[in-house]
């Protein structure tokens, strides 16, 4: 069933038995397993995640290369509320263990500022994370090319520089480093910092060493016209040829509500998971980019089908079994 704050009342009184937060691809597949388990559940999504904003899915298999993100989670979406989920769009501010059940306050619109209390018995966290872009006057001017031709994930997508003019911009020296991981794709990188880091002067050095040019000056604008990068103006003028490019800016994870949770092991902002993406806590699970490993879509929709599989012999096994008691009347 689709929620909104128009119906969502209709639903507080129910214990969902896993609330997943997110409705990216880790979270759509951990839904569709669920409810095809004839369990209870309910994905909270906030919208325009990580997904969303892929404009070609070139390495997932059995998909057109050109399939944007939001088509599959489009997709995805209507096929889990198809099979039984609840789906509200909505941002979750708290989750709170309450035993045997979790309390996750979700805030719904503008006209719900104290937020909206669902229960379940488990949490499935997949909220993901976003990735940093540089910051200009006009933004508009970094989402006319990124997810395009300026690139997040060189796992993703290095085989798309391949050989090109590429600029690495990066936000910290250590996000320079990424620079001789990119080598492996293409060699012309020139490397731009927005003028947020000093570099010491060692990392120049290094760069120097491979050919690499280094650019300190903030970024004015990106160049290019439907989506094709031709290469970055800076605020002091100098243009950088480039057709291709990588944002080495870190990223912002989605993981607050979890905070307040004890028990849950944590390797920086990622949760620590077994092989089922359970975590240190028993009733919550963590997908995709929250928990260690490798940030792509094909892990994230493995990590859903593993928690729900799991969630679903939770219950299973501490459920009585299901009889054919015409058979059984028969016999006595």
């Amino acid at each position: 069933m689709k929620l909104s704050s128009k119906n969502l009342e209709t639903r507080l009184d129910t214990l969902y038995d896993a609330i997943v937060v997110g409705g990216g691809m880790g979270g759509i597949s951990a839904a569709i397993y669920l409810a095809r388990y004839g369990l209870k559940c309910l994905i909270v999504e906030k919208g325009k995640g990580r997904s969303f904003w892929m404009q070609d899915l070139r390495n997932y298999v059995g998909l057109d290369p050109h399939t944007p993100g939001r088509d599959i989670l489009k997709d995805g979406t209507e096929q889990a509320i198809a099979w039984g989920a609840d789906h509200l769009r909505g941002y979750v501010e708290e989750a709170i263990d309450e035993g045997e059940t979790f309390a996750v306050r979700v805030k719904v619109g503008k006209k719900d500022p104290t937020g909206s209390v669902f229960r379940s018995k488990y949490l499935i966290a997949a909220s993901g994370i976003i990735d940093v872009l540089p910051q200009l006057d006009n933004m508009q001017n970094v989402y006319d090319y990124a997810g395009y031709t300026l690139h997040v994930c060189m796992i993703c997508d290095g085989f798309d520089m391949w050989d090109q003019k590429a600029v690495l911009i990066a936000g910290t020296e250590g996000q320079i480093n990424a620079a001789f991981v990119l080598n492996w794709f293409t060699p012309y990188i020139s490397v731009l910092t927005h003028g947020l880091c000093s570099v010491s002067d060692a990392m120049k050095q290094k760069l120097a060493d491979h050919g690499y040019p280094l650019y300190e000056a903030a970024i004015a604008r990106f160049l290019g016209e439907n989506h094709q990068l031709s290469g970055v103006e800076l605020v002091d003028g100098t243009i950088v040829e480039a057709t291709t490019g990588l944002v080495s800016m870190g990223s912002i994870y989605h993981n607050q509500y979890l905070k307040g949770i004890q028990g849950l092991e944590w390797d920086g902002e990622n949760l620590i998971t077994n092989n089922m993406a359970q975590t240190s806590h028993p009733r919550i699970f963590a997908l995709g980019d929250l928990k260690q490993g490798l940030n792509q879509v094909s892990i994230a929709v493995a990590d859903g089908t593993l928690a729900a599989t799991q969630i679903w012999r939770n219950i299973r096994r501490a459920s009585p079994p299901r009889k054919w008691e015409e058979n059984l009347l028969a016999t006595r």
